[in-house]
């Protein structure tokens, strides 16, 4: 007599609500809930959330398991298991207890044991977890196999949990026979699977993070001496080249809170700097004092200049600079082009960076007018006592050497003359 059971019924029964149990997962991880796990740091908020999500999905796996000799083959030890592996070990046991005391509400001669064997697969996926981030892999924790191995050795720990405390212990071990080879190989390959979905969406995002970073990245570095000469409409047609080049997108257009003080890209034959804004996204914009944005789908852009314009989506983003609106940044799409999340997300970024860039272009300007300021204070309270000791050292030499004495006056005069030009001393006889 074996001392497993294989007969793959129970096994392909298992798998098919499994699928099932992975359909919501997938619409999970489509969720905003979702984006929470991408972040290495879980705060109490995302924690909670992950909470509700991962006991959901445990009791989820109670109801969709397989009714077997009074207790039920499952796949709860999923939600547990990944409860703890991604938030550690106080979110996964309260997963699994939460799960356990379910399961015990349900009955049956494993009740009991069901529930202290869920607490401790999600105190197990929880200690997987402070294993990888004390060793210093933390990106271990998506990694599809270390998913498959802890749930692995959680439903042998389980099966171990359910021959010992289950009662009578022939049946315990009879039902053991039955289900641990369908359990532990389902709840191991979702596991893996569920995990190998996370990675594979985590790393969607972090791929996008990448290319926003260095798109704006780039675009700082190439605005940044741009914009130190001020804000007008040689910068700004400076700038809108740099942001159409590195953004690919249609077309850019740049104004002050009244003209157009650049464009470039699609269209640029009838939309010329220079000229009163006519766009009603960026009027809008600039009088509501916020992000407007035509997709092109559900709210189109109409070009009021020439109805033969090929863009038909936009973005129109305010220009603030110490939370004075002195223009905007409009991003353009042509209508064959769907206008994608990332710009629109770069296009916003981009903005509060010049914003960032011209206020602090403006901070250097007046600091270096303090400077000079200063420096022209000190000179005027200078240039009375030179000149004051100089005379008086020309008139010492006068006494004893005149040819001595008539040098200085020269050298005196001269010293003014240049200085005079330079414009950094003021003639004592002019009045500030």
């Amino acid at each position: 007599m074996s001392l497993l059971s294989l007969d793959p019924q129970p096994i392909f029964r298992l798998l098919q609500q499994m699928s099932v149990f992975l359909v919501v997962a997938y619409l999970f991880i489509k969720s905003p809930i979702f984006k929470s796990i991408s972040w290495e740091t879980l705060h109490a908020r995302q924690k909670i959330y992950l909470y509700f999500v991962f006991s959901l999905f445990s009791i989820l796996g109670t109801y969709f398991g397989l009714p077997v000799q009074d207790a039920i083959s499952n796949t709860r030890a999923i939600g547990a298991v990944l409860a703890g592996l991604i938030g550690g070990p106080l979110l996964g046991s309260m997963v699994g207890v939460t799960a356990g005391l379910h399961r015990y509400t349900l009955g049956g001669f494993t009740a009991f044991s069901c529930g202290i064997s869920t607490t401790v697969e999600g105190l197990l996926g929880g200690l997987v977890h402070l294993y990888l981030v004390k060793k210093h892999r933390p990106h271990m924790i998506f990694n599809p196999w270390v998913a498959l191995c802890t749930t692995f050795l959680a439903e042998i720990l389980q099966m171990i949990i359910i021959i010992i405390l289950a009662k009578p212990h022939t049946e315990a071990l009879a039902l053991v026979r039955v289900i641990a080879l369908p359990m532990v190989l389902a709840n191991s390959a979702g596991a893996a699977l569920f995990t190998s979905i996370i990675r594979d969406q985590k790393n969607t995002y972090d791929r996008f993070s990448v290319i926003f970073s260095a798109k704006a990245l780039k675009v700082a570095e190439r605005t940044l001496a741009i914009l130190v000469k001020g804000f007008n409409e040689d910068t700004a047609l400076r700038v809108a080249r740099v942001i159409h080049e590195e953004t690919g997108v249609g077309a850019v257009a740049i104004t002050d809170r009244e003209m157009v003080l650049a464009f470039v890209g699609e269209g640029h034959d009838h939309h010329k700097s220079g000229q009163p804004i006519t766009s009603s996204l960026t009027k809008r914009a600039i009088r509501e004092n916020r992000i407007i944005y035509a997709d092109g789908v559900n709210e189109h852009w109409v070009c009021s200049v020439s109805r033969s314009c090929p863009l038909g989506s936009a973005l129109s983003v305010p220009l603030r600079v110490d939370n004075e609106l002195i223009g905007t940044v409009n991003l353009f799409e042509p209508k064959n082009k769907i206008f994608l999340n990332l710009n629109r997300t770069l296009g916003i970024g981009i903005t509060n960076l010049l914003s960032d860039q011209i206020l602090r272009a403006r901070y250097d300007e007046q600091k270096n007018l303090l400077v000079q300021s200063e420096l022209k204070l000190v000179q005027a309270q200078i240039n009375p006592h030179f000149l004051f000791n100089a005379l008086n050292t020309i008139i010492a030499v006068t006494r004893k050497d005149t040819d001595r004495a008539r040098d200085l006056l020269l050298h005196l005069s001269n010293f003014f003359r240049k200085n005079l030009k330079r414009g950094e001393i003021s003639p004592p006889w002019r009045k500030s």
